[in-house]
């Protein structure tokens, strides 16, 4: 599905991005493997990761090359596409799974838990998309899958930076697909529920019963579930799928919805606080969305 195609996927060195790589490699592509293999906070550097998948991918037949940088600095993300060009004449995907976790409530963040997250997720996914653009513009293809998560789409308790880059990152690929759906690139988003090292660092919820649902579903949720729709969504046959978002556990697929208004109400002259109270409220009340607070570890969607 991938042959003559060429592929970054950063994170790649374990977990769902491992996989991923692997799939796509398997399907004809060659790949850069790229991973600065830290620490799941994000602190230290271990080449390792990053040069097993490649010695893996090579033993299967395919072809790739090991990346250290990080997604956070945009001359790490500039020299992985200079690398896939030297290494393997150009480059057709991007797919971005690096990750770190700095889990805190928000009373307890610090202004430095906050901003590495933000850094890897949300400003990678710019640096690493934004490294590759112009290039995909002028060839007029390229395919772009970006990582969110259901913590960003429906929250989760103590990840308040991890679910606003993630939330952040869905707006991300909505406006550059919309941009660059006339050249020939796509933009697609993936949610994935995996059991990863990344997943099992959220604390175990307190209650048992929750917490023996969130095992059992770990448990069937193996990461290289994830690579088969990814490796769809970086073929030319997925060129009709565009500024998606996408969730999947095992086997499990499902398609989000993107924001609209579920209900409106207007009154002529405008509002008051009273006839907000009086009208707007009842009016609205049922279309709201019943609040648990329990996050989405709770039994809930996953990850």
């Amino acid at each position: 599905m991938l042959d003559g195609r060429v592929a970054i996927c950063t994170g790649s060195g374990r977990g769902v991005g491992g996989e991923v790589a692997k799939l796509m490699a398997a399907h004809g592509a060659k790949v850069v493997i790229n991973d600065p293999g830290t620490s799941g906070s994000g602190e230290g550097s271990d080449q390792t990761p990053a040069q097993e998948t490649v010695d893996q991918i090579k033993a299967a037949g395919g072809e790739a090359v090991a990346n250290y940088g990080s997604v956070a600095k945009f001359d790490d993300c500039l020299a992985m596409v200079s690398q896939a060009r030297e290494a393997f004449g150009g480059l057709h995907i991007v797919f971005n799974a690096a990750g770190i976790l700095r889990d805190k409530m928000f009373h307890n963040m610090f202004p430095e838990d906050w901003q590495a997250v933000i850094d890897v997720h949300l400003t990678g996914h710019f640096n690493i998309n934004r490294a590759a653009i112009n290039l995909f513009r002028e060839q007029n293809y390229g395919r772009m899958i970006m990582v969110s998560s259901t913590s960003g789409l429906l929250g989760n308790i103590g990840q308040c930076n991890y679910g606003a880059a993630k939330l952040g990152i869905v707006a991300l690929a909505r406006i550059v697909a919309m941009e660059n759906a006339a050249r020939g690139i796509t933009v697609n988003v993936i949610c994935p529920s995996a059991d990863t090292r990344m997943t099992r660092s959220v604390p175990t919820p307190k209650d048992p019963q929750a917490a023996a649902l969130r095992e059992e579903r770990l448990r069937r949720s193996r990461a290289d579930a994830i690579a088969p729709l990814c490796v769809f969504l970086a073929s030319e046959q997925a060129s009709n799928v565009n500024g998606q978002v996408f969730h999947q556990r095992a086997g499990e697929l499902s398609l989000y919805g993107h924001m609209r208004p579920v209900r409106t109400v207007h009154r002529h002259g405008g509002w008051t606080p009273e006839t907000v109270a009086e009208f707007a409220i009842p009016a609205l009340a049922p279309q709201f969305t019943p609040f648990d607070t329990r996050g989405v570890h709770a039994g809930l969607p996953m990850e």
